[in-house]
């Protein structure tokens, strides 16, 4: 089998925690080796536990032959989006004790008068204040009132806070205020964390301020409790590696740093498969493509340009109204641009008292799963239609240890869909498939949208656990005429960690027209924001070649959203003012189609990026542990003619180039199942990926 990525000539693992699977790319000089078991949600570290000891035990590899392990976790996520973090209090300037609760004055619905936004993390009671203030500026105008720290401390004693946010109003342009009371505090509240707005997040807007630092302090005591047990389970199994993180960014960065912003964390999953998919789109010389990755509890898109995922400066986090802009929690933190919903193989189907059937966003989890898995898990998922259309079979979850159940599928989705519709079994499950499939393409339709994209002129690259199986009917309803399935599909984000190198980026608000652009002080910003980006790269590859990329927020002077322009590393001078100009007429016409002559442009704010560059790495080969199995047929439901059809069914290694699969047929891989539908097609592409698109009228089969 041909290889399918660079990588350094060291042992080293990449896992990746999700909701429903956890996933392990165990990467040497003579393969990969790949796993899925099933997250033990109330204490992830022990799947981490149990697969890094199977795979190194069946590889017949030494616990301390192992060089690295890379982490990425959706257990941030999870804790914002189940509101199952700390408790956490705010301390904020007197007379803003609301901010979190009033936002901004966005609405992601303008016409709704019933609009609910969501809760803030922190109830009102929980929300403190203190006697201090501080200009735009950050000049002093009211002292701290040192004195009311002492009775806020016994107030959060006496309420069993585990952390508190501080956030005062101006802070990110002078943190004297923030950093004194932390001072007067920590003595006083040991074993409680303590975060500021000033290092979280030290940029303009109070709102997105507030909301990630208390974000920050809420999942900070969970995110250190795991992982201190994590680092003690692998010390016990003799692993004594370096544990890097797989941050939002696309980056790596070391356990202190992460504890210290776990905010940071967000989204380290699906950022990890964007980066793997990004590599594909690189190997196929593909240079616009939508990365879908569906997993066992949400599914993500991402738009890739040129090899290069799109980047944001800002997340919003636990959507709550139809993965619509504006309904979630804002985080000012570096993220991967992408848009993800409760869509997955576990996502639950139900019907409402309107007969409607709605899928998601809740989630069976691994505990106690679908209803197949044989756990106590009652209702019916989009895995349980998946198996009784016949496009999953029982063998596919042996490698997970888990022993699945036809029948428990069968009768949970007739009980609660096909029942209620009027539906036999069948019909009611591809009813689930048809509805998960319609979710996720209006997903991409929305975030395309947003983008100005038109996904018609894009291939698509699919991966993850159960993308594979619903990628060709998604391209349909987007007008996608291609779709590759890559090497490793199953396992992508975990394979996409140990792609990426340390990354750390670090932003600053300022205030400047280009009309008065003093280049010297954007200068020493970048300077002084530099040594702190470089710090936390350096702590997680102290021997790499360290790069940086600089990028500028300019808008229309009174516009309240910016756009982010790349600059140049050499330093800025005043004719810089001309190519700044420029850059950033050019990228609002991309998106606005219009410039907006006579209006003043200003600079609102500045990003570093520090990066470690990989020495050269050599090829490896592909997998050893590919899902083997026989040329054979199967029956599949086939809704339009409810009746069974004849699918062809081969494993991915006895497929070969110049073979083409006609569907309806099913291509099983390691992690995964490639289905290809009745009217394409499925080829293998010359970088080893299984290349799907729509075929004419041929005969079905495996053409010779």
């Amino acid at each position: 089998m041909r290889p399918i990525l660079q990588a350094c000539q060291k042992i080293r693992m990449g896992v990746d925690v999700g909701g429903t699977f956890t996933d392990f790319a165990l990467i040497t000089e003579s393969g990969i080796e790949t796993l899925k078991l099933p997250t033990t949600s109330d204490a992830p570290e022990r799947a981490i536990l149990t697969g890094v000891r199977q795979l190194l035990a069946e590889n017949n590899i030494r616990p301390e032959r192992l060089d690295g392990l890379v982490h990425g976790t959706t257990l941030a996520t999870n804790a914002i989006i189940l509101r199952s973090g700390a408790r956490t209090a705010l301390l904020t300037t007197q007379g803003f004790r609301d901010v979190l609760e009033q936002g901004d004055e966005s609405r992601f619905d303008q016409y709704d008068i019933n609009i609910e936004k969501p809760r803030p993390l922190i109830p009102r009671w929980w929300r403190y204040t203190v006697s201090e203030r501080l200009s735009a500026k950050g000049k002093r105008l009211l002292p701290l009132d040192e004195v009311a720290l002492s009775d806020f401390a016994d107030q959060i004693k006496a309420e069993g806070i585990e952390s508190v946010a501080i956030c005062f109003l101006h802070a990110h342009m002078n943190s004297e205020h923030e950093v004194r009371a932390r001072d007067i505090l920590q003595p006083l509240l040991p074993g409680i964390t303590i975060c500021l707005s000033s290092e979280v997040s030290p940029e303009i807007g109070e709102y997105e301020r507030f909301s990630t630092t208390v974000a920050n302090a809420y999942v900070r005591p969970v995110i250190s409790n795991y992982l201190e047990r994590l680092k003690v389970g692998l010390i016990a199994e003799k692993i004594q590696v370096p544990i890097f993180m797989f941050l939002s960014n696309g980056g790596l960065s070391d356990l202190e740093t992460v504890q210290r912003f776990p905010i940071r964390l967000v989204e380290s999953g699906p950022a990890g498969g964007a980066i793997f998919a990004s590599n594909v789109a690189l190997e196929l010389n593909e240079k616009e493509i939508l990365a879908f990755d569906m997993g066992g509890t949400t599914a993500k898109i991402c738009l890739i340009e040129n090899g290069i995922p799109r980047r944001s400066n800002s997340f919003e986090m636990a959507r709550e109204h139809m993965h619509r802009q504006g309904s979630g929690l804002p985080a000012r933190i570096p993220v991967i641009d992408l848009v993800e919903i409760g869509a997955g193989g576990g996502s639950i189907a139900n019907v409402d008292n309107l007969k409607r059937l709605h899928i998601g966003p809740d989630s069976a989890g691994s505990t106690p799963g679908p209803a197949s898995y044989g756990r106590g898990g009652e209702h019916a998922t989009v895995t349980d239609a998946d198996l009784i259309l016949g496009r999953l079979s029982s063998i596919d979850f042996k490698p997970s240890g888990i022993n699945i159940s036809n029948g428990l599928a069968k009768d949970a989705i007739q009980v609660r869909i096909g029942d209620p519709l009027g539906l036999a079994a069948l019909p009611a499950a591809a009813a689930i498939s048809e509805m998960v499939e319609e979710q996720m393409a209006s997903a991409a339709k929305e975030h395309a949208r947003e983008k100005g994209v038109d996904l018609r002129e894009r291939s698509m690259v699919a991966f993850g656990g159960a993308a594979p199986l619903h990628a060709m009917n998604v391209a349909r309803k987007l007008g996608i005429s291609r779709v590759f399935i890559p090497e490793a599909a199953g396992v992508g984000s975990a394979i996409g960690f140990l792609q990426s190198e340390a990354i750390f980026d670090v932003s600053r608000s300022i205030n400047m027209s280009l009309t008065h652009f003093d280049a010297g002080v954007i200068n020493n910003v970048f300077k002084e924001i530099a040594v702190r980006a470089r710090s936390a790269v350096e702590a997680a590859a102290p021997d790499s070649e360290i790069v940086e990329s600089r990028t500028l927020s300019l808008r229309y002077r009174g516009q309240g959203h910016n756009l982010t322009i790349d600059i140049d590393n050499e330093i800025l001078c005043t004719e810089s003012v001309k190519e700044l100009n420029r850059k950033f007429v050019q990228a609002y016409v991309s998106i606005y189609r219009r410039e907006l002559k006579g209006l003043e442009v200003e600079c609102v704010g500045l990003s570093l990026r520090a990066s470690s560059r990989q020495a050269g790495a050599s090829r490896v080969k592909g997998f050893s542990n590919c899902f083997l199995q026989p040329l054979s047929t199967r029956k599949l439901y086939d809704l339009n003619t409810d009746s069974d059809i004849q699918a062809t069914v081969v494993g991915r290694q006895e497929f070969e180039e110049n073979t083409p699969l006609l569907g309806p047929g099913l291509i099983k891989d390691s992690g995964t199942t490639i289905y290809v539908p009745q009217d394409s097609l499925a080829d293998l592409h010359s970088n080893g990926s299984i290349l799907l698109r729509t075929r004419g009228p041929l005969s079905q089969g495996v053409v010779k």
